[in-house]
């Protein structure tokens, strides 16, 4: 597949998605491109703000197998990855698949459960396979998880491990709809007799496939990866930080900023590409040292003043170079 159908083919999953979902666009622009990054988005709201929603449309409109876990502080490793059960015809022990075997999982409010049963995700999301009672069982391909939470300061939360939230690709916010869209949810709550708005499958699994691999071809000049580098880097010598982006989070921002480009119909990324999806893909990677926490810091506010210091190369786009 080209790089100009999977941006066409992009847009036309953004735009059914945006038939039933009230949010902003440019916030499915960044969920899509981790997706075709083969990543696993986090999509931290208040209740209410249609994450949920968001996350079932986005798993019809790409044609794919879709679970979801309602994650409680009960809820045990079990419940997401299976178990063995024993069946007394046979006198053996038989595997039960849990809700994780599926193309898309929707981990709902993920930080409600214990930090344990949150941790249960983390070979899944990093391996594509989880291992039970020392067996191991590979997952649906493709496989993405798709995790939404309250804000921390919420009570019955608990705030996902470091380790965890570093293998989210990207961690963005649908936020409140501007005015338009208020309107637009008040309009569809007053008319009983009109059916919500659904949405159709717009591609099926093997083209999702087909549309991951994409990417893989998009070109990224040295320059381009020095900067990539240096605003990882930068993050770590930042005053506020105690940890900064990890080097699976350089590679990942590797990634999603090659699906970046693709999304722009371009088979080369450019600088912009970076800065654009820099901070979804890097601000939940930090650890915020106790003084910019008391200070009311945010990661968001470490990046943005990051990629202000860090000088962007000049770049000519390869065709222009021939």
């Amino acid at each position: 597949m080209s790089v100009a159908d999977t941006a066409s083919t992009a847009t036309a999953v953004v735009d059914e998605v945006l038939s039933a979902v009230v949010a902003d666009r440019s916030v499915l622009e960044e969920v899509t491109a981790g997706i075709l990054a083969r990543g696993h988005i986090l999509l931290e709201d208040v209740p209410g703000t249609g994450k949920t929603l968001t996350a079932r449309s986005l798993a019809t409109a790409l044609g794919l197998e879709f679970s979801r876990i309602q994650f409680t502080p009960d809820l045990m490793p079990s419940d997401v990855t299976g178990s063995y059960v024993f069946e007394e015809e046979t006198g053996e022990f038989h595997f039960t698949p849990g809700p994780v075997f599926a193309n898309v999982v929707l981990a709902d409010e993920i930080n409600r459960a214990p930090p344990k049963t949150q941790s249960a995700l983390l070979e899944a999301m990093e391996e594509g396979q989880v291992t039970v009672d020392g067996e191991t069982h590979d997952l649906p391909d493709p496989f993405l998880v798709i995790a939404t939470q309250n804000p921390v300061e919420q009570e019955g939360t608990f705030e996902l491990p470091e380790a965890q939230r570093d293998r989210f690709m990207i961690k963005t916010s649908l936020g409140y709809p501007d005015a338009d869209g208020t309107r637009e949810l008040i309009d569809r709550r007053a008319d009983r007799d009109r059916p919500d708005p659904t949405v159709d499958p717009v591609v099926d699994r093997e083209t999702v496939r087909d549309l991951q691999r994409v990417p893989e071809d998009v070109t990224v000049e040295g320059p381009v990866r020095d900067y990539i580098g240096a605003v990882c880097r930068a993050t770590r010598t930042d005053g506020r930080v105690d940890v900064g982006v990890s080097p699976r989070g350089v590679q990942r921002l590797f990634e999603v900023s090659r699906a970046r480009a693709v999304l722009e119909g371009r088979d080369y990324v450019v600088p912009d590409d970076v800065v654009r999806i820099a901070a979804p893909a890097l601000a939940h990677r930090l650890v915020l040292t106790p003084e910019a926490s008391v200070d009311g810091i945010s990661r968001r506010a470490v990046i943005d003043a990051v990629l202000d210091d860090v000088e962007v190369p000049a770049m000519e786009s390869p065709s222009a170079e021939q």
